[in-house]
């Protein structure tokens, strides 16, 4: 019998629930080129499942949603729509509270990221680092703050959300 995903990626499972934030982006010179707001659902809908649907909001009234079926193998998340990649928990960790991720587009086959993110050990805080590289140069970073809202991202499933509702996080 195979272990569950949850058990499979025990650090990946804490981060299960509704996360809002900020994305800001910046250039290879550290100056900011992009900020949003973000409701992310992280879901385990069943035993070996992960789904994560991003929401993306600025304040001009732009709006995009993203959304990332995975299958699991390996112990590692596979991403399979506009993206290739894989996303794991960091096993140096002796605190538990890093995620790696790397993801190439498929319509640029000349990009790809690598992200780290960090869950508090209250779980109710994370962090998020990307570098961007093109051609394999880094051109781009992105940094992510954000908190959980709720644990029960089913109460906000197929929901639609306004720039206004999405929490502010400092």
């Amino acid at each position: 019998m195979t272990a569950t995903l949850k058990a499979q990626l025990p650090i990946l499972a804490r981060h299960e629930g509704v996360w809002d934030g900020y994305y800001r982006q910046y250039d290879a010179n550290g100056e900011k080129t992009d900020e949003h707001r973000s409701r992310l659902l992280c879901r385990f809908p069943d035993d070996d499942t992960y789904h994560q649907t991003n929401y993306y909001y600025w304040a001009d009234g732009r709006f995009e949603t993203r959304d990332f079926p995975t299958r699991v193998e390996d112990g590692r998340l596979i991403f399979f729509t506009d993206i290739d990649g894989w996303a794991a928990d960091e096993p140096l960790d002796t605190e538990q509270r890093t995620v790696l991720l790397n993801w190439r587009r498929r319509d640029d086959p000349s990009l790809y990221l690598y992200e780290m993110i960090q869950i508090s050990d209250c779980g109710t805080a994370r962090a998020r680092t990307w570098h961007w590289f093109r051609n394999d140069r880094l051109f781009q970073r992105t940094l992510v703050d954000e908190r959980r809202v709720s644990e029960d991202w089913r109460a906000f499933d197929g929901k639609s959300f306004s720039y206004d509702e999405i929490a502010q996080v400092a």
